[in-house]
This record gives C-alpha cells, structure tokens and sequence, in this order.
C-alpha cells in the first residue's frame, strides 16, 4: 500500500461512517414521520377536546355549578356524507338557556340503507372562539355507531356554556352559538372538525 493510499485510508473511513450515520438518521426520520402522521388525526381530536382549538367543543366530566343571568341562544345543526345511508337531525333546530345552565337535547338517525351500517359523528361550534366554552356532559361524537335497516336512533347531548365566556372580549358579545354535528361511514378518512359539510340538513349559521 502507497504512502498515499495509508494517508487516504482514515479520511475514506471517516466519511464512510458520517455517510452511514447519515442514511440512519435518514430512516429514523422518514419512519418518525410516518408514526406520526398516523398518530396525527386521535392527538388532534384529544388536542381539540380540551382546548376548543377550532370550535372544536370541550368535553367536561361535570356540570356547571354558576349559572348567570344572561342568556345564550344554542343552535343545532346536521350534516351527513350521502356514502352512509342515513338520515340525521335535531330534533329542535334552537333553544334559550342561560349561561352556567345544564341542558339536554337530542339528534335522531334513521338507517335508509338495505344492510346494517356503521357511522360515527365529527362536530364543531361556531363562532370558533366559543369552542373553548361550550362543554358537553354528554354526546355520541367519535363513537362507532350502528343502525339496522330501518332502524332509528335517539341521541343525547347533554351541555352548558362556560359563565367564563363572558370575562373575555373575543367572546362576551356571542348571543348565538351553533352545534354542529357531520356523520361518516366509520373507518373513512374524516375532518376532525366538520366545519363545512357534504350535504346539509340543518341551518348550520353561527
């Protein structure tokens, strides 16, 4: 071996290994990346929960203990992709409560489809930034649900708006908050939060 080749050797050795390490790191990423995009829709939908980001609604265990003497209009919107074979709705489109105040009402599906179908429902409110204040006691969001042909179904939603909604200037001045629910075949691909619908059936106005 050359006196050069001996000098050479060591460099080659070292930019082999950078080289290695560098494809290594290239796999590692491109595999992180991949877990994540998988992991990217559940965490979002925890992240929306609990934060409201995006009118996404707040999932509380409990009701409100302060109930103010102002009064909030609740509207109730229905949406549905036309692949699930269902009809979605209200059962009232609107209702007057007072901010802190527990209320309960109910959404109903009825299966027009041939075969058992699975759904399961997204939802948001509108304006956005009253996402963060409208908690739900109860809903049937992010839950596999199946109907029978024919077969109809009444769902709860048990609620109240936050009293602090009205110690912040963004949102003191909301008179009117719209719910809005959109149902998918379980298992599609699907918006966290389904602010614009495929096919509307309730109003839908924030």
């Amino acid at each position: 071996m050359s006196d050069t080749d001996l000098q050479n050797s060591p460099k080659k050795t070292a930019a082999d290994k950078r080289h290695r390490n560098v494809a290594i790191a290239c796999v590692g990423f491109v595999g992180a990346m991949v877990g994540m995009s998988y992991a990217a829709v559940p965490l979002y939908e925890i992240f929306c929960q609990v934060t409201g980001y995006g009118g996404t609604t707040a999932r509380v265990e409990q009701a409100s203990d302060v109930i103010l003497d102002q009064k909030i209009k609740i509207r109730f919107d229905a949406n549905i992709s036309p692949a699930l074979g269902w009809e979605f709705e209200p059962k009232i489109r609107e209702v007057e409560i007072a901010i802190g105040e527990t209320a309960q009402m109910e959404y109903f599906a009825k299966s027009i489809s041939q075969m058992n179908t699975h759904g399961q429902a997204t939802f948001n409110v509108t304006p956005q930034s009253a996402g963060a204040f409208f908690n739900k006691v109860e809903c049937f969001c992010f839950t596999e649900t199946e109907l029978e042909p024919g077969e109809v179904l009444d769902m709860p939603v048990v609620f109240f708006v936050d009293p602090d909604i009205v110690n912040y200037e963004e949102t003191q001045g909301i008179k009117t908050i719209t719910l809005s629910y959109t149902f998918f075949p379980y298992g599609d691909e699907k918006p966290v939060a389904a602010a614009s619908a495929p096919k509307n059936i309730g109003e839908g106005e924030g």
